[in-house]
C-alpha cells in the first residue's frame, strides 16, 4: 500500500464515520421526551413498529433518511421527513413499509413528507411492491399548507396513488395505530385491508371539536372514530387490534399468505462475495476530486468473484461498460473511468490522450450500443457515476459530441430494464443526466458520502460567480482589493459547497439515501430483487435518431 492509498482511506473512512453519526442522529425522530411521551402511551415508536414488523432489519434498506434535513428549522425541524420507509422482507416477502413518525409534529405532513411517501409509492408501483402503511398523523402541517395541498404531486396524489395502485393488484394493508383525520382518513381506507388500534387510534374526517363547531354535536372523539366504532358500527376498517404489537402481528399473517409474484425473469444464479478486499474501496477512491483512479479496480470490488467481462474495452474508453453478478444477479455495469486513456478512436488523433471522468463522442457511442444490448437481453442496467461532464471545443463540437451525448440519452431514457445509480464522485451537469441521474427514472439512485451533485464543480461555479458579484459591485463604485476578492470567493464556494453535498441532495430525495460504500452490493441486490417482481411489458425502441 502507499502513502496516497493511506491518506485516502483515514479521508474516506472518516466520511464514512460522519454518515454513521448523522444516521444516529435522525434515528431519534423528534427526541427523546417525545419518544418516552409515546411510550407511557403504550405506543411503539415509528422506527420500532417497522423494525418488529420485519424478519430481519439487518437486511433491509431505508429510502430518504436524510429527508427534510436542515431544511425547516424555522418550524423546529423535521427529521426523515416525518416518516419511516423502508424495504424489507415480511414473513419472507419483500415489502416497502412506511411509517408515520408521530414523535415529529404529531406526524404532521410537511412538504417534504409528502414527496418521501410519494417516493415510496413509486417505488411500490415500479416494482409492484406490497406496500404497508402504519398510520399515525396529525395530517398537513398547517403552516404550510399552500407547499403541501393542492398541487399535482401534493397530498392528494397520494390517494390517487392508491386507487392506481389497486387497479394493478398491488397489495397494500394499512394499520392505523393513531391519528388519522381529515384527508388523511382516505388513505387506509382505500388500501385493500386497513386494521385499527383500540383506544389509541381513530379515524374520522372531524374531530370532535371541529364537529361541535360545525354542527353542534358534543362528542367525544373515541365514540366519534375509535376502534369499536369503525370495527362494528360504521365497518370502515377490518380488523381491531388490542395494541400496537397485535395490529404488526395481524399484518404478518395476512401478508404470510400472499400468492408469489409474477416475475420479470432477470438472471440469477449462486451469489459469491468479491475476490478482492471490499474495504480497498476507502483507499482507492482518492480524497482529491480531480485526482485520477482506475475504476476497474472499484468494479473489482462490488461484483461477484472480481469477474467484470468489458464491452468493447480498446474502444471508448472513458466509459467502462461490461457484465459481471452483483449478489448473483447478471448486470451490465456502466461507469466513468477515471484515469487518463489513450485513444486512437476515428475522431481524435492516434495516441491521443482523453481525461478521465469526461465523456468523449466515442465513450457515448460505446455507452449507447451497451445500453441497447442489456435491453435486447434483459440484464438490469447499473451506472456507477463519477463524471465531470461531456467534452467541449472545437474538436468534440466538429464531431456530433452533442448528436453523439443525444443518442446516449435516448437510449437511456428509453430503457426498459431496470437500472440503479450509484454515484461515488463527481456528478456534474448533462454528465449527471447521461449518467442516469434521477431525472431518467432509476429505480433506486445513492450516493456515496465522497459524491457531489452539481451543474459544475465548487471550485468552478465559486470563479463564475465571483466574477458576477465583482462585476456588479464595481458597477456600484466599491474598490475590489485582492483581499476583498479572495473574501468574496470564499463565501461564494463555502455556499456553493453547502449545496453539491450529498446530504443536501439526499434531504429534498434527488437520491434515495447516502450510504456507506460496503453496503451498494446489498442496494442493488435488494433492487433488482425487487424489480423482478414487475416483468416488462414494453418493448425497448430508441425512436428518431441523428446517425
Amino acid at each position: 500500500m502507499d502513502i496516497n492509498f493511506n491518506k485516502n482511506e483515514d479521508y474516506n473512512r472518516l466520511l464514512a464515520s460522519d454518515l454513521r453519526k448523522r444516521l444516529v442522529k435522525v434515528k431519534v425522530g423528534g427526541g427523546q421526551k417525545r419518544i418516552d411521551k409515546l411510550h407511557q402511551k403504550g405506543k411503539l415508536t415509528a422506527r420500532e413498529r417497522v423494525d418488529y414488523l420485519l424478519d430481519n432489519n439487518e437486511k433491509s434498506i431505508e429510502i430518504g433518511a436524510f429527508a427534510g434535513e436542515d431544511m425547516y428549522a424555522e418550524h423546529g425541524g423535521c427529521p426523515a421527513g416525518g416518516v419511516i420507509v423502508k424495504i424489507g422482507y415480511i414473513q419472507g416477502t419483500q415489502c416497502i413499509v412506511v411509517a408515520n413518525d408521530a414523535t415529529v409534529k404529531a406526524g404532521a405532513w410537511f412538504p417534504i413528507t409528502g414527496k418521501k411517501n410519494l417516493r415510496a409509492q413509486e417505488i411500490s408501483i415500479e416494482n409492484k411492491l406490497p406496500i404497508i402503511y402504519l398510520v399515525d398523523s396529525a395530517g398537513v402541517y398547517l403552516p404550510m399548507q399552500d407547499e403541501i395541498f393542492p398541487d399535482k404531486e401534493h397530498f392528494g396524489r397520494i390517494f390517487r396513488n392508491n386507487a392506481i395502485m389497486s387497479s394493478m393488484g398491488i397489495t397494500q394493508i394499512s394499520a392505523v395505530m393513531g391519528s388519522c383525520v381529515a384527508g388523511g382518513a382516505y388513505l387506509p381506507i382505500m388500501s385493500d385491508e386497513a386494521l385499527i388500534v383500540d383506544k389509541t387510534a381513530s379515524i374520522f374526517l372531524a374531530g370532535s371539536y371541529l364537529v361541535k363547531a360545525a354542527i353542534g354535536e358534543s362528542i367525544d372523539n373515541e365514540t366519534l372514530g375509535g376502534a369499536t366504532t369503525h370495527c362494528e358500527v360504521s365497518g370502515v376498517t377490518d380488523y381491531k387490534a388490542k395494541d400496537d404489537k397485535d395490529a404488526l402481528d395481524k399484518i404478518k399473517f395476512i401478508v404470510d399468505k400472499i400468492g408469489a409474484p409474477e416475475n420479470a425473469g432477470f438472471n440469477k444464479k449462486e451469489a459469491f462475495p468479491p475476490k478482492e478486499k471490499e474495504e480497498d474501496i476507502f483507499g482507492i477512491l482518492p480524497k482529491e476530486r480531480n485526482a485520477q483512479y482506475d475504476m476497474l479496480e472499484i468494479i473489482k470490488r462490488l461484483v461477484d468473484k472480481s469477474e467484470f467481462e468489458q464491452y468493447k474495452k480498446g474502444y471508448g474508453q472513458t466509459i467502462v461498460t461490461g457484465y459481471a453478478r452483483i449478489d448473483g444477479w447478471a448486470v451490465g455495469i456502466v461507469a466513468n473511468q477515471r484515469k487518463l486513456v489513450k485513444t486512437t478512436s476515428s475522431k481524435t488523433k492516434p495516441t491521443e490522450m482523453q481525461f478521465g471522468g469526461v465523456i468523449y463522442n466515442d465513450s457515448a457511442d460505446k455507452a449507447t450500443r451497451f445500453i441497447a444490448n442489456c435491453n435486447q437481453k434483459k440484464i438490469p442496467l447499473v451506472f456507477l457515476q463519477d463524471v465531470t461532464g461531456f467534452m467541449v471545443g472545437s474538436k468534440s463540437e466538429h464531431g456530433g459530441i452533442i448528436k453523439d451525448g443525444a443518442k446516449m440519452v435516448n437510449a437511456l431514457s428509453n430503457s426498459v430494464v431496470p437500472k440503479f445509480t450509484v454515484i461515488i464522485g463527481n456528478s456534474y451537469g448533462a454528465g449527471n443526466y447521461a449518467m442516469c441521474g434521477k431525472a431518467f427514472d432509476p429505480r433506486l439512485i445513492v450516493a456515496w458520502p465522497s459524491a457531489e451533485l452539481a451543474v459544475m464543480s465548487g471550485n468552478s461555479a465559486a470563479k463564475v460567480l465571483l466574477q458576477i458579484e465583482t462585476a456588479s459591485l464595481k458597477k456600484r463604485g466599491e474598490e475590489i482589493t485582492p483581499e476583498k476578492e479572495a473574501e468574496l470567493f470564499d463565501q461564494i464556494k463555502s455556499r456553493y459547497d453547502k449545496q453539491i453535498s450529498p446530504y443536501y441532495a439526499a434531504a429534498r430525495i434527488w437520491t434515495d439515501a447516502v450510504i456507506n460504500p460496503l453496503d451498494t452490493r446489498t442496494w442493488i441486490s435488494m433492487g433488482i430483487e425487487a424489480a423482478n417482481h414487475a416483468p416488462i411489458e414494453k418493448k425497448f425502441n430508441m425512436g428518431i435518431l441523428q446517425v
